[in-house]
């Protein structure tokens, strides 16, 4: 079915790269100036890469950021591919094509793939990223992760102008009944100084959240385990410090610490899902630390455009985080152990820590006497340690595990024809080595002890694709990539209740390998920016997430294949300043549930996003700009053996608008989230875990946000 919508949708339109990222970016849309997509690894601009890339610029990000908060939900909204967040500090099951995405930021990875703790959408506040770059599909570019796609997000840069300059930002966010208890505010600060060749940002950011409403102006139910955006306060903190060594070489600095934490000033209150009564809360104190992520991260580059007639970029970083999961009120029946105290009594809540240090460095350039042929040869490093503590009991759930990875990768971007035609290609080569000693798994999992060991897997990662241009402006493309990413490791290790397993030889903590095609075709001439993509993934031991009755996921090894078309349309319209948008995914995915090498049965909502249209008008002229968007996320059917029809989807739709007007002291905006207070479940909770009554969280209501931004 998916591939004759392609045939059909490919002769009949030219559509590519969604509208949002070029609203108010021209640099990006023209062959006036390029914009560097950083996270491909290369200075060749987009349109000779065969990818899907999409950026939004600080404009559009700013947008998202008053009407939903976060960098996120920006992302979310604006791709038709990206799942419903799930409006919580857990990212869990939120998906880019059907696959997780890898989140990064300057090109470091802030994911913890050996016990993913999905925290690694919220490790930086958007006030300091000035733009996402996103990149579509399975590959291996930034290393492990990224089977999804990648997005990365890119600092503020370094300043231009001599002294001082800044910029300063003042929020209050109010739900729809201008309710105490859902007042929120950001204030938000960043200083740059420059004098001659040195140059320093630094900027600090503090924000409080009171609880969200829905539209039935019901307090939204908290997750006390997984953890909350509401009832919290966030710091972050920023610094980038710059010296020009000489008139093309710099060398920066730039740390950051990201903190969101939970005020456990609310407790949660069971909902009903035979009468459609959605999870709620009321004042009361959990036990236990409530719900908190904290990120650390140092990074320093050495840079150099034109070094021996070529490219340099090198890195080293350092980032760290720790992810407190909450407790829950009734004591949790994993966590329970007879000889520490009588079952069903003993209370205790996991920490996830993880820590990575790292390297990168790439050299390109045209090749002297074949310009038209230009080569990227590149070596990547990474050490990975992490554990999951159970903190109450000073338990190890997940036991230590180190992570390394080697890759040396070289990549080929051949122009043929004047840039009629390119070619593109190259391999990563892979060598990873997972260590876990040995250990005994949690009571609950028998008390099993495991044998450690140090398996270690390579592989070669291809990838390759041909870019048609025959005006410009106007290109099609193929290609194909291989990703890769390790899976969840500690759900899996902590799983362990088999005697006899030796991680030497436990063949369920092998790297995933997915493999991804992809036909493009895009316009971008005049009024007119629009695209069209199909892409099919597959991978012969996939990863899902498998709900226990006790709420706790799993991981099972199957066979997953993914196969989906994306359209997107941008038009300016004759009258100045008014741009109309159109976006739409269909995407589809199946796994082998019952190991027979067929895949036959639907990814779950814990796996997969659901169909989506994106509609939206933004007007600019002068100091007044605006934007009123809708998405319509479709209705959904899961079929296969054991589905549940409880788990379908019915769909919904949610509006949302901005206005901002710049004056002489400042821009003045007022964003509203939901606009039309619709009363609705939330993707993740509609189609999954149908007699949990603690987990039918309905989604934010109306939510008014006035925000004054200034620049000096």
């Amino acid at each position: 079915m998916i591939r004759k919508l392609l045939v059909a949708t490919l002769a009949s339109t030219a559509l590519s790269a969604p509208a949002f990222a070029q609203e108010g970016a021209d640099y990006a849309t023209t062959g006036e100036s390029t914009i560097i997509v950083t996270a491909a690894r290369t200075i060749l601009p987009p349109s000779a890469l065969p990818l899907t890339i999409d950026i939004i610029d600080k404009d559009a990000l700013d947008q998202q950021l008053a009407i939903s908060g976060s960098v996120t939900d920006a992302v979310a909204t604006l791709s038709p591919s990206f799942s419903p967040t799930r409006q919580k500090l857990s990212g869990a099951g939120e998906t880019l094509r059907g696959r997780s995405p890898l989140y990064a930021i300057n090109g470091i990875a802030q994911s913890t793939p050996l016990r993913d703790g999905s925290r690694d959408g919220f490790t930086i506040d958007g006030f300091f990223v000035d733009r996402v770059e996103l990149i579509f599909g399975s590959n291996a570019l930034q290393g492990i992760g990224g089977t999804g796609g990648i997005v990365n997000q890119v600092t503020v840069g370094a300043p231009t102008q001599e002294g001082i300059s800044g910029r300063t930002l003042l929020q209050g966010t109010a739900d729809n009944d201008f309710s105490k208890a859902g007042m929120g505010g950001k204030l938000a600060g960043l200083v740059q100084y420059k004098a001659g060749r040195f140059d320093a940002s630094v900027g600090a950011t503090y924000e409080l959240r009171g609880i969200f409403r829905d539209g039935e102006g019901r307090p939204v139910g908290i997750n006390l385990t997984q953890g909350e955006t509401m009832d919290s306060k966030t710091l972050s903190l920023f610094g980038r410090f710059g010296y020009e060594v000489t008139d093309t070489m710099r060398l920066d600095l730039i740390a950051s610490r990201f903190e969101l934490e939970g005020d456990g000033n609310y407790e949660v209150v069971s909902g009903s899902r035979a009468t459609g009564l959605p999870t709620s809360q009321r004042r009361g104190t959990p036990p236990g630390i409530p719900a908190t992520g904290r990120t650390e991260s140092i990074a320093l580059s050495l840079t150099d455009p034109d070094l021996g007639g070529g490219n340099l970029v090198s890195q080293i970083f350092w980032n760290r985080s720790r992810d407190t999961f909450g407790g829950e009120p009734n004591p949790i029946a994993t966590f329970q152990d007879a000889s520490i105290a009588p079952v069903g009594t003993l209370f205790d809540q996991s920490q996830n820590r993880s820590r990575k240090i790292g390297g990168k460095l790439s050299y390109e350039r045209e090749m002297p006497g074949f310009e038209a042929l230009t080569l990227i040869a590149g070596f990547d490093a990474l050490w990975d340690t992490t554990e999951q503590r159970l903190i109450a009991t000073d338990r190890a759930w997940v036991p230590p595990t180190d992570f390394r990875s080697l890759a040396p990768f070289g990549q080929a971007n051949l122009k043929l024809f004047d840039g009629l035609v390119r070619l593109a290609g190259g391999a990563r080569y892979e060598n990873v080595k997972i260590t876990i000693d040995d250990y005994t798994t949690l009571a609950s999992s028998g008390s099993t002890f495991v044998a450690g060991g140090s398996p270690t897997f390579d592989d070669i990662l291809l990838n390759g694709g041909v870019i048609v241009e025959p005006i410009k402006g106007i290109r099609a493309y193929a290609s194909y990539a291989e990703g890769y990413t390790v899976p969840d490791v500690g759900r899996i290790t902590r799983a362990v209740r088999t005697p006899g397993v030796d991680i030497d030889n436990f063949l369920d903590i092998s790297p995933i390998i997915s493999n991804n095609r992809e036909l493009g075709f895009e316009v971008k001439r005049g009024p007119l920016d629009a695209s069209a993509s199909y892409f099919w993934s597959s991978s012969t031991k996939g990863q899902l997430l498998i709900a226990r009755p006790d709420g706790i996921f799993d991981v099972v090894r199957q066979r997953v294949e993914i196969e989906g078309l994306e359209i997107n349309l941008a038009v300016k319209m004759p009258i100045d300043g008014l741009t109309l948008s159109a976006g739409y995914a269909h995407i589809v995915g199946r796994f082998d549930d019952d190991g027979d090498g067929v895949v036959e049965t639907d990814l779950d909502g814990a796996n997969i996003s659901p169909d989506r249209l994106n509609l939206a008008a933004s007007y600019v002229n002068g100091p007044l700009s605006s934007r009123v968007q809708t998405q319509f996320y479709l209705s959904r059917s899961f079929e296969g053996p054991n589905r549940d029809p409880r788990n379908d989807f019915g769909g919904y739709n949610l509006t949302d608008a901005i206005v901002r007007y710049q004056t002489g002291i400042g821009g003045i905006s007022l964003a509203v989230q939901n606009l039309f207070d619709k009363q609705y479940v939330s993707y993740a909770s509609d189609t999954q875990r149908p007699t949990d009554n603690f987990f039918n969280f309905a989604g934010r209501g109306r939510t008014f946000t006035l925000g004054w931004d200034s620049r000096f």
